[in-house]
């Protein structure tokens, strides 16, 4: 069993708006209504809105390979890039997804731990990330690598207002 992981570039945009479509609706798509995932899918992985978060120096994409076949993704944001607005001390993971055929085999804690050494190298004090309420797995998974709850913001998807809780782990 090998893992590896890749940052992406521009000429990945195709196969990086393939592996978010397919993971994001994999992961909500028995919560929400076709509508909504479809707005949501169109407006937040079509190729110019990928391209852009590419492009933007703030943010970084990388694709995690399991034996040598992409497996799943990370996207981090540091200053504006952030999608809430934190101070120069913070850290964003903004995406973090497995595809379902790779899950539990430790790549999602693969990725966070990647995520922490990033954050770490770039001297930033604390990490943070948001996650829907509803789901459930992937709090207990991120309390369990030492999250804590330090707020909430809404999600829309489409044209329903959801909730994320603001997950924090502190760094220094």
């Amino acid at each position: 069993m090998t893992i590896k992981i890749k940052m992406c570039a521009l000429e990945d945009l195709q196969t990086l708006q393939e592996i978010s479509i397919e993971t994001f609706n994999d992961t909500f798509k028995n919560q929400n209504s076709p509508e909504n995932m479809g707005t949501y899918l169109e407006r937040a992985f079509n190729l110019n809105q990928l391209e852009k978060e590419l492009s933007n120096m703030s943010s970084e994409f990388f694709f995690v390979y399991f034996n040598d076949e992409i497996a799943g993704y990370l996207k981090v944001n540091t200053n504006e890039a952030q999608s809430e607005e934190m101070d120069d001390e913070s850290f964003e993971i903004e995406r973090i997804y497995i595809k379902n055929k790779f899950q539990k085999h430790g790549l999602g804690k693969y990725l966070l731990n990647n995520s922490v050494e990033l954050a770490t190298e770039r001297k930033k004090k604390k990490i943070w990330l948001g996650v829907w309420e509803q789901n459930e797995n992937a709090i207990a998974f991120y309390k369990k690598m030492g999250f804590v709850q330090t707020g909430a913001h809404s999600f829309y998807m489409g044209d329903e207002e959801q909730t994320d809780l603001i997950l924090t782990k502190t760094l220094i």
